[in-house]
């Protein structure tokens, strides 16, 4: 029998930037589920959703509200949806973590547990920090105990702790893409990548950011230097290498921190917040950093852990869209008002913004600069 398709949106409210997203995840997860039926590869579909859903559901998509009477844990509800659905086998996605997956990456996501081994098996986007997962037996999930407090760790816990087979898909922009932030949307927005529910939310949004085509027009320049710093994985500075014109400097640093959970403890270490420490923001973006290239995309969470900055997710997004002016933690307004000050344009935001984001901003850099606007 074919496996159900579990699609779960929630966990995203606030002000502005914050409902912004919020739409965007809801539009994100139904433009996935049209691409999993026109594929019909699947038996059913269930979207599990905090709330109603604003925009028109697919027909034939079963929508189950959370009920609210105990607070939302990730793997207790995915667990009782299997249960309650007597599902054989299950592919997961998250609201916002296949925007750019197709029907045909879907099924590729499936395929492989047609025919799981007597241990199961478990096939993901990535297998240390997972945002969609295809599961045969769709019960082993209910054997993790405790149960998952997210989508991360699955695949690696069920392959520790009971022995599961792991297939990863290759890294791919379209497995590796997925929505956190603002700055996420604005380079789907620009590039044109997104699909009809996202683009119309996306269109009449808006999303803007001061600097970005000014530190993209350095990506087609063979006498000019970027930088990224943060998460960089190896699979973006190859891109790098291969794609962009401009010499590339990396600042690679704490990949795997929130599933190695060095964020929440605050342990986690950063090159870059030392830097901040020491020279003061100020100096560091306007005088320290115009030295080594000439334009920045920064993923600034690691150096917020390191710097004990603990701002709200609205701070957050306000900082990855350059908006000082929104921002209420007084460390991170500095951080940002620094950065936009600085001689070379800077762009802030977060793990994705040294992965998808920067792969999808040299593309639109390129077809920006043959059609003669960059």
């Amino acid at each position: 029998m074919p496996p159900t398709l579990v699609v779960m949106l929630g966990g995203m409210d606030g002000g502005a930037s914050e409902q912004l997203l919020r739409s965007a995840l809801e539009a994100s997860a139904l433009d996935t589920i049209d691409a999993a039926l026109v594929s019909d590869r699947f038996e059913r579909v269930l979207l599990l959703a905090d709330r109603p859903p604003v925009l028109d559901v697919p027909a034939g998509v079963t929508v189950e509200v959370d009920r609210g009477a105990e607070p939302f844990h990730y793997g207790r509800r995915l667990v009782r949806a299997i249960a309650e659905h007597h599902l054989d086998a299950v592919a997961y996605v998250g609201a916002g973590s296949a925007p750019l997956l197709g029907g045909d990456a879907l099924a590729a996501l499936i395929a492989p547990i047609a025919h799981a081994p007597e241990v199961g098996r478990v096939v993901t986007n990535n297998r240390f920090s997972a945002d969609c997962f295809a599961l045969a037996p769709a019960t082993l999930l209910a054997r993790l105990d405790p149960p998952p407090p997210s989508d991360n760790g699955v695949p690696r816990r069920l392959r520790d702790e009971h022995g599961v087979e792991v297939i990863e898909l290759p890294r791919t922009l379209e497995t590796q893409y997925n929505l956190d932030s603002p700055i996420d949307l604005l380079a789907l927005d620009l590039t044109r990548r997104a699909r009809p529910r996202l683009a119309a939310i996306l269109r009449a949004a808006g999303v803007d950011h001061p600097r970005v085509r000014e530190a993209c027009a350095v990506f087609v320049d063979r006498t000019r230097e970027v930088m990224l710093a943060g998460r960089v994985s190896s699979n973006t500075w190859a891109y790098l290498e291969r794609e962009a014109a401009c010499r590339v400097r990396l600042l690679a640093e704490e990949r795997g921190m929130q599933a190695a959970g060095t964020d929440a403890d605050g342990t986690a270490r950063s090159l870059l917040g030392q830097w901040i420490a020491e020279a003061g923001a100020e100096r560091a973006f306007g005088a320290l950093l115009p030295e080594l290239c000439d334009a920045a995309f920064v993923d600034i969470r690691p150096a917020l852990v390191h710097l004990g900055i603990r701002p709200s997710r609205a701070d957050r997004f306000a900082a990855d869209l350059g908006r000082a002016d929104l921002i209420e933690d007084g460390a991170l307004r500095a951080i940002v008002e620094a950065a936009n000050a600085s001689p070379v344009p800077v762009v802030l935001g977060g793990h994705s913004l040294v992965g998808g984001v920067t792969q999808l901003l040299v593309q639109w850099a390129w077809d920006e600069h043959d059609a003669g606007r960059l």
